[in-house]
């Protein structure tokens, strides 16, 4: 495979006063607000014993982990050198690779009956070991296709705020559900609203930020790698955990958590590290990649949705098994004859203990017969 070819600075100049608009102050208010309601009420879904039990036995925190940071680089990187492409190109790729999950994966675990006490704990030591992971990551698979030290150009101070955002709101969430439980049904309902209406308000704002910008970057090469990378994310996720024993509840959280990117570190660095004239209209590129990741995601909860309805709920085929067992129990006893009288009149020796009397006896078979109609034909 042949090397990356050079960039060259780009003639691309980014929107006006980008980043210190009205507008752009208005966006990150919301984020943050929507981010909070959002937590909160996906920690009213979690428990603490059941949050301490993956700490105690951390096989599936283990395999996320191993998925996150093994799988979503490796993919990355691989992308860029069958693609093609260039420094620049390759460069925002991997770096929205070796970021850790998102949040957008616990709305989606939430959508697909996944376990909410796995999902939050593995975004958040995912995030916390970004402290660490990323620096590593990028030193890793950067070499030969940036000269300078991006690990220096991590945001710590990001990613801290990121762990802030999630521990506080899940925390007074589970707070809730623990001591006020009678409550929890509105928190959720109403967090959920709040974010839908919220969610509306980020995407009109984004437009208007972003405008006819984003155009630059939806090239077929760019559109495809950022296609794959949540897709393969996904997929080898719930491969991985299934291949490991976890629960079919368990997998599907995994793979939500392995596809699913944290965005806004990714936007960080990028910014950080280059200028607009350089890195050109690929500062758009996490923008890119979370539209493909949110359709990707809404399809795969529509296919589980449909699968969940075509499915027979187990409580039904249960109560048909179990009909049809009684019905073939009592066909065969009445045809070999095999039913037993407990109790006869006059027939001491088939008397339960405590029955002396023929009236007493006369009396079990009286409430025997009234449970069983159809044996007590036969005498």
């Amino acid at each position: 495979m042949e090397a990356y070819n050079v960039s060259a600075p780009l003639n691309f100049t980014l929107p006006p006063n980008f980043g210190k608009r009205p507008t752009d102050l208005a966006l990150s208010v919301i984020l943050v607000a929507m981010l909070l309601i959002m937590m909160l009420s996906l920690g009213c879904t979690m428990e603490f014993s059941k949050i301490k039990a993956h700490f105690w036995k951390p096989k599936g925190l283990a395999i996320a982990l191993v998925a996150q940071y093994g799988i979503m680089p490796l993919t990355a990187f691989t992308l860029g050198k069958v693609f093609r492409l260039n420094n620049i190109e390759a460069l925002a790729i991997l770096i929205c690779g070796c970021s850790p999950g998102g949040n957008l994966s616990n709305v989606f675990s939430l959508a697909v009956k996944g376990d909410m006490n796995l999902s939050i704990v593995m975004t958040t030591c995912s995030t916390f070991f970004a402290l660490g992971m990323m620096p590593l990551l990028l030193y890793v698979y950067s070499r030969g296709i940036y000269e300078g030290d991006l690990k220096n150009k991590v945001p710590y101070g990001g990613i801290v705020l990121s762990l802030v955002l999630i521990l506080i709101p899940c925390t007074i969430g589970i707070f809730i559900n623990t001591k006020r439980p009678q409550y929890v049904r509105y928190v959720i309902k109403g967090g959920m609203i709040i974010t839908l209406l919220l969610s509306v308000a980020v995407t009109v704002l984004s437009v208007i930020n972003v405008g006819k910008s984003i155009m630059f970057v939806m090239t077929p090469h760019l559109w495809a790698t950022s296609s794959l990378m949540p897709f393969i994310g996904f997929l080898l996720g719930y491969i991985l955990s299934t291949l490991f024993r976890l629960s079919a509840q368990c997998s599907r959280t995994v793979s939500m958590e392995t596809g699913c990117q944290n965005i806004q570190l990714c936007s960080t660095i990028l910014n950080v590290t280059f200028p607009p004239e350089v890195i050109g209209p690929l500062f758009f590129f996490p923008l890119l990649y979370m539209i493909c990741q949110l359709g990707e995601g809404c399809f795969l909860i529509a296919i589980f949705r449909c699968y969940e309805k075509m499915k027979p709920s187990k409580d039904k085929t249960k109560m048909i098994y179990t009909a049809a067992t009684t019905e073939e129990t009592i066909t065969a006893a009445l045809g070999n004859g095999t039913h037993k009288e407990e109790c006869f009149p006059g027939t001491a020796s088939l008397r339960p203990s405590g029955l002396d009397s023929e009236g007493q006896c006369g009396q079990l078979q009286s409430r025997k017969m009234k449970k069983t109609p159809v044996v007590s034909e036969s005498f």
